[in-house]
């Protein structure tokens, strides 16, 4: 089937931009840029080591692999987008629209998804061979392209293997706060690893949660993620379980050495959070308003447990 439309032709530079602007998502950049600064803040105040040129290059490569990543999602799910705007369009599934609904060519999206991707490897060399800053630089490096990169697009498409929720953990929550860590220090520390755990368990809830929406057409469109293949009610309580562990790994990470203040800071993110797994626990889900408040809340629960550790570090 043949998803070129009318807007193949005659593009003006005006719907050429807001179209990429739209496609590039920019809010959702926050959740991979503020685990990046969470490292340089560890770094800067553990070791008193900060090179800003390093850290505004490395954090442009995170932004290009996420670029990369919500490229090839607009490519690659366009069925699936379709049936979700046919079902209700939701502000945080159903991608952007901006493939599925014609306003540019799909084959735009692959272009500057592979534009993007080339962009990031120049990107990591420069930071390899010029700020010198490691042997394990360019293999996280492929880390973090590999799971972007291959997230939505054939032929591994992550998503629909039943560990697209796992990988969206790791390089949202590990990966990005030990990379900044690493390369402003040149090594690793204890501590990256037990910040991040909290943070990777609320940015799976923000994947998982953003798959309720997506459901009736993800399951039309056979995506084996994880809801497809669990089920809401499963999901529901796999959901609760990883909010449950997040605030376990949260006390369990100021016990192992953040400073305390974080729990003052983190203090209104766990209400929010005692709220979502009530109101999961309910299947208010079900009522798509509510279920698109849910959303937002959880994205904000990632945003304010990662914001809480920048907080307790920097102040």
């Amino acid at each position: 089937m043949s998803y070129m439309t009318v807007a193949d032709t005659n593009i003006s530079i005006t719907n050429l931009i807001a179209g990429f602007i739209k496609m590039s998502r920019p809010p959702f950049h926050t959740v991979g840029v503020l685990p990046f600064l969470l490292g340089a803040t560890m770094a800067y105040r553990m070791n008193n080591v900060f090179n800003l040129s390093l850290f505004l290059l490395s954090t442009i490569a995170v932004i290009l692999i996420m670029l990369s990543t919500y490229y090839n999602g607009e490519y690659s799910d366009i069925k699936e987008d379709r049936l979700s705007f046919i079902h209700g369009k939701s502000a945080f599934a159903g991608g952007t629209q901006v493939i599925a609904q014609g306003m540019l060519p799909r084959s735009y999206a692959k272009i500057a998804s592979y534009i993007s991707l080339g962009l990031t490897i120049i990107a990591g060399l420069v930071i390899q061979f010029y700020f010198k800053t490691g042997i394990w630089t360019i293999p996280l490096g492929i880390v973090g392209i590999l799971s972007g990169f291959f997230y939505s697009m054939m032929p591994i498409r992550w998503v629909s293997r039943g560990v697209g929720e796992i990988l969206i953990g790791l390089c949202y929550g590990w990966l990005p706060v030990a990379v900044s860590y690493y390369l402003q220090v040149g090594e690793f520390s204890h501590m990256v690893y037990w910040v991040s755990l909290p943070v990777a368990c609320t940015i799976f809830n923000v994947i998982l949660i953003n798959e309720f929406p997506d459901y009736p057409a993800d399951l039309m469109a056979k995506k084996s993620n994880l809801l497809v293949r669990y089920g809401k009610t499963k999901g529901g309580i796999l959901y609760i379980f990883m909010t449950v562990a997040s605030w376990i790994f949260f006390v369990l990470s100021v016990h192992k050495g953040v400073p305390k203040t974080a729990l003052m800071f983190y203090a209104p993110v766990f209400l929010i959070m005692v709220f979502l797994n009530i109101m999961v626990l309910l299947k208010k889900y079900e009522n798509r308003k509510t279920l698109e408040v849910l959303c937002g809340l959880t994205l904000t629960v990632n945003l304010g447990t990662t914001l809480a550790y920048v907080l307790a570090y920097w102040l």
